[in-house]
């Protein structure tokens, strides 16, 4: 079928309006981060879905938000609670390390790690020892 001169001009503006948004694919941040993953760990993170509750620290306070987080393909999404159908934020994980806090950090709670890259860095604490390990 020939496409009339109204339906790509549709389909056009419709692919500008997509590359304009931000994309987390890992295509997107495999790139953006200049890193690469493999097969193997792909497979893996395809197959593999974690999500429960986290708290996260906010910047340059005490305050401690509980958000409904799920960790899938790489990414951790994050919901106001489990019965969201859309998340509020996202952090694609590839190229961040995790770590516990040092004492510079300033954090004295159980269950607390670190997540890291470059400048950006993200405290999430676990309600529980179990919560924690996964």
């Amino acid at each position: 079928e020939q496409e009339s001169e109204d339906d790509i001009h549709s389909s056009r503006s419709s692919l500008d309006r997509q590359s304009h948004h931000r994309a987390n694919t890992t295509v997107h941040v495999c790139w953006y981060r200049n890193t690469s993953i493999s097969m193997t760990d792909h497979s893996v993170a395809v197959e593999n879905q974690l999500s429960g509750y986290l708290l996260r620290k906010f910047k340059n306070s005490n305050g401690w938000q509980k958000l409904w987080v799920v960790f899938t393909n790489f990414c951790l999404f994050f919901y106001k609670t489990h019965q969201d159908d859309y998340p509020l934020a996202s952090l694609p994980l590839l190229g961040y390390t995790i770590s516990s806090p040092v004492e510079a950090d300033g954090i004295h709670k159980d269950y607390v790690f670190k997540l890291q890259f470059k400048s950006h860095v993200y405290f999430f604490r676990a309600e529980s020892k179990y919560t924690f390990e996964r």
